[in-house]
Parts: structure tokens; sequence; C-alpha cells
């Protein structure tokens, strides 16, 4: 199992020999039992930093923020960031690399294994245990975890809290690191794909329904991109409202940026939305769930994303962020592609 003061010690070890600008983990906030985002570029700070069931963000995200920082700065200090990864983040900072977006160098990699065990659904936590007060979440290894509510302690199956996308998971290590924390552990999942099986039987009429009712729902705040550390471009097709405005962008640019999605959300527009965006994740999409974790009107994107991955798979052999020195899935081309798709 991953030790938190060995994982501690290591973080302690390289801000003190300046190995790494700052790292970025998980700390508590105000007592809470969730985790939030944590920068750390000191020591005494280490003292703060977490690993349990409820490390639930993808903190590579952070990394795009990073990198805009250097860019304006005079004098960037270009010493790596650390950051901790699971198995579905590391891949993403694989994805990253194999994009140009950032260098192996611009990043030390803290992988800690989710081995037989993963990320807690604070929804599904909440559920089970409701009305409880949550205090705090351990592994307890052998796929269980433990949880506090006051001063009573519950050994629950994992499976019975995990997020759906942990269930799933067939890469609970950090496939990149420049040091693990856990054991390295393969993971048996009779059926990945098992989340979207049910709406792939649904015929037509169904589907278009299904996803009729969701897009409604959608108030385009853009969270499921803000969110997605593969979403990095200075200026989105999908999004009316983003510019990337440079010293020499003239007034007439501004008024004149050719709109592809409108910003109203009304259902054809948010459709147009979700779908670029879900195309313009095909190949790169790691299945974090970050985008469906924070949708506040509880729109399964994830669904979406989830299909594209089973497309990549079952057409192209295709698993994102595996091998970042090979070109991207969209990138590339196979000579004996069959073309079945075309009449």
């Amino acid at each position: 199992m991953v030790t938190l003061e060995e994982l501690k010690d290591n973080c302690r070890q390289i801000l003190k020999e300046g190995k790494v600008k700052y790292i970025i983990g998980y700390k508590r906030k105000n007592g809470q039992y969730m985790t939030v985002p944590a920068f750390l570029d000191r020591i005494e700070e280490v003292d703060h930093l977490v690993w349990d069931p409820s490390c639930i963000y993808n903190l590579v995200r952070y990394l795009r923020d990073e990198k805009m920082r250097k860019e304006k700065e005079k004098e960037p200090d270009t010493r790596p960031v650390g950051v901790i990864v699971k198995g579905c983040d590391s891949r993403a900072v694989n994805i990253l690399i194999q994009e140009n977006y950032i260098t192996r160098d611009d990043v030390y990699i803290i992988g800690v294994s989710c081995e037989k065990s993963g990320i807690v659904d604070e929804k599904k936590l909440t559920k089970k245990f409701a009305g409880k007060d949550i205090r705090k979440l351990d592994f307890a290894g052998n796929g269980k975890i433990q949880v506090t509510c006051g001063t009573k302690n519950s050994v629950v199956p994992a499976e019975e809290i995990l997020a759906d996308r942990c269930i799933e998971c067939t890469i609970p290590t950090p496939i990149v690191f420049d040091v693990l924390f856990g054991e390295k552990t393969d993971r048996e999942v009779p059926d990945p794909f098992k989340t979207i099986k049910e709406l792939e039987s649904f015929d037509t009429t169904r589907k278009w329904e299904f996803w009729k009712e969701e897009m409604d729902k959608c108030i385009r705040c853009y969270a499921c991109r803000s969110v997605c550390p593969m979403c990095y471009c200075d200026e989105c097709v999908a999004d009316s409202i983003s510019l990337a405005v440079k010293p020499d962008t003239t007034a007439e640019e501004k008024a004149h940026k050719i709109r592809w999605v409108e910003k109203s959300p009304v259902i054809s527009e948010n459709f147009n939305y979700h779908l670029i965006r879900a195309m313009h994740l095909a190949g790169r999409c790691v299945d974090c769930g970050e985008c469906d974790r924070v949708c506040p009107v509880d729109i399964p994107l994830r669904y979406l994303n989830r299909k594209m991955e089973k497309e990549s798979l079952d057409h192209f052999g295709y698993t994102a962020g595996m091998e970042p020195e090979k070109p991207t899935l969209v990138s590339c081309f196979r000579e004996d592609d069959p073309e079945e798709f075309i009449l």
C-alpha cells in the first residue's frame, strides 16, 4: 500500500534539493473529509499533504496554468513542477507530451498506485452513509475502504462507493513516473465499458430522446471544459466568447470573430458544443471523469467520452496516453485501413 509518510518524505526531499519549483498534491480544507488541490513550495507545507480515497482531482489540469504563467514571465523559473498522479492522470501527462504541449523535463511525476481500490464517488458515499457525520476516508487494503463517521469506523467493499471510472479502470498504476509509491498492479475488469452498454442497446429514437433530455439541461457554464486537462487551447472553437487576444489583435478582429457555436444555451447549440468537444477528445480522453463530476446539472458526459474511447479501442486498438513517443490517434493513419465506412 501507499505509505503517506514515505510520500511526504519524498516531497520534502525534492523541495529541499530544489528539484522542483513546487508540488501539486492534495490537502484537507476546513476540516472536511474531501480533499482539495494543494500547491506546496515550502518544506513545512508538506505536513498538510494527503493521499486517500478522497483525492478525486486530476491535478494534471494545473500544468496548463503553469505553462501560461511561464509564457508571461520574462525570466521564468525553468525547474519542473512536481505533480502527484494516479494511473489515469499519468496518461494525461503522456498526452500533453505526445502533443508537444509540454516536455518531459517540465514535470516531475510522483506516481501513486490505486492498487485494488480507487477514488470515491461522493454521491455514492453520501447516499450509503446518509445522515452520518463522515470525518475521514482511508484505504483499508484488499479492495476495501475504511470510512470514519464520528468515532466509528466502517470498512466497506470499495466497489460500493468507488467512482464508476475506477470500477472500470484497467490501469490503476501510473505508467510514467519519476518515483512510484504503492504496488504495481494489474486489474482484471470483466466489462470495462459496462457503463455505456445499456445506452448502446437503445434504438436511434430512444438514444435521441435520452440525449435531447440531457442536453436540454445544459447551462453552458463550461465547467467540463475548464476542468479537463486536454482542453488547453487558447481559443476554443466551441465557445463564442473565448478569444486569444494578443497585443496586435484589432477591435475589428474581435468583433468579427467567427462563431461556430452560439453562447445561448438552446438545445441545438448545446448539442453542437458537446459533440464538438467529444470529437476533440477522441483518442485523448483518459477517463479521469472530471467533466462528469463537475457538471452542476448532472449530465452524464462520461458516456460520450467513454463511447469514443471504446470506438478508438475497437477500431484502432488505441488506448489514450499509453505511448507518448508515438503519434496521436487522429494525427496518423494505417495503410491497411479497410475504410469500410466509406460508401
